[in-house]
């Protein structure tokens, strides 16, 4: 069972702009059929879990449900997607730990966790074993950040990082053993 983010960040931590905006994500031009790795990472799960305003982003994209998996929305005042959603997408609520094992329950053992507040909320229920992390080289001085409070220190180790297409740094970070 692992639970992994992968997301895309300013280079101050921001992961949408103070306008809820995330057309500053495109602000490094990336060639025709370059995924920058998500296709590949994408392998490596089974279920998306996203709370409501990422889910509500992805609505607005209008391109249908973007990923090869199932997702989980996690929600306490959605009641329902719209129709073109409903076999890809189910509406949960609960905690972080009860939203893993309700995903155990479905089958799945690696979750995608997207979105500022459910990364947030399943950090300091300390249910986060990866982060994959792309900093994009501009400040956006403003916006929602990826990191929030945390009741505890919890410890990562950077596994890999690499320079993509010259200008964007991933980072491969790893929780780190407790032993």
């Amino acid at each position: 069972m692992s639970n992994i983010v992968y997301i895309g960040t300013s280079i101050d931590g921001y992961i949408s702009a103070p306008d809820g905006s995330l057309d500053w994500l495109s602000y490094v031009p990336i060639p025709e059929g370059n995924d920058l790795g998500f296709s590949d990472f994408m392998e490596r799960v089974d279920v998306v879990a996203m709370g409501r305003i990422t889910f509500e982003t992805v609505l607005g994209f209008d391109m249908g449900w973007p990923y090869p998996v199932p997702g989980l929305v996690l929600s306490t005042t959605m009641t329902s997607v719209p129709p073109e959603f409903e076999e890809h997408v189910e509406i949960v609520s609960g905690t972080p730990s009860e939203i893993v094992e309700l995903g155990k329950e479905r089958g799945f053992n690696h979750f995608y966790v997207d979105g500022g507040k459910t990364v947030q909320q399943f950090l300091r229920d300390d249910l986060i074993d990866e982060m994959i992390i792309s900093e994009i080289p501009v400040l956006l001085g403003g916006g929602d950040r990826l990191f929030g409070k945390l009741d505890q220190r919890l410890d990562f180790e950077l596994v890999d990082s690499h320079v993509l297409v010259k200008q964007i740094v991933k980072r491969h970070y790893q929780r780190k053993s407790q032993a």
